[in-house]
């Protein structure tokens, strides 16, 4: 891929992690409007969505995928693909619970249930794990091997044949 058609791109996959770790980090704080903390866990979630769109339209652009080898992609991006997933049910849950839990009161301390307490610590863990292979795999996808015909792809359809 180009560079002028992919810098876009990666600024844009850079922006959605920054709105997610500044969801993660100060969302806690907007507590006080049901509202408010609503439509942040939503803008959250879908930012997390159009984070996987992104990633799966740069692989359909490859030369990869656009040869039939998708295998060779979904092996080399399987541990991102599972995490993206693992992490968006995570958050997803962590949404739900909490939303449902504080509707009512939403001044409500959250931090005697210790299933919300350790699913919040899970969610913050995987957000870790999420940062690092999205940001990875954003990188990898930068690189031009991905995009023109070269040996390593002949010798991986090769060994597909």
């Amino acid at each position: 891929m180009l560079l002028s058609r992919y810098m876009p791109v990666l600024y844009m996959q850079y922006f959605l992690l920054l709105v997610d770790l500044f969801m993660n980090s100060f969302v806690e704080l907007l507590r006080f409007e049901n509202v408010i903390l609503l439509v942040l866990f939503v803008i959250q979630d879908v930012c997390i969505i159009f984070a996987v769109i992104v990633v799966f339209l740069l692989f359909f652009n490859t030369y990869i995928f656009q040869a039939g080898l998708v295998g060779i992609l979904i092996n080399k991006f399987k541990t991102t693909i599972s995490v993206v997933f693992v992490y968006f049910a995570l958050c997803l849950a962590l949404h739900i619970w909490g939303t449902t839990q504080r509707w009512e009161n939403p001044n409500m301390f959250m931090w005697d249930n210790p299933g919300y307490r350790a699913l919040f610590i899970i969610q913050r863990t995987a957000s870790v794990f999420y940062y690092y292979f999205y940001k990875r795999t954003a990188l990898k996808l930068g690189d031009p091997r991905y995009y023109q015909d070269s040996s390593w792809i002949r010798r991986e359809f090769e060994k597909r044949r």
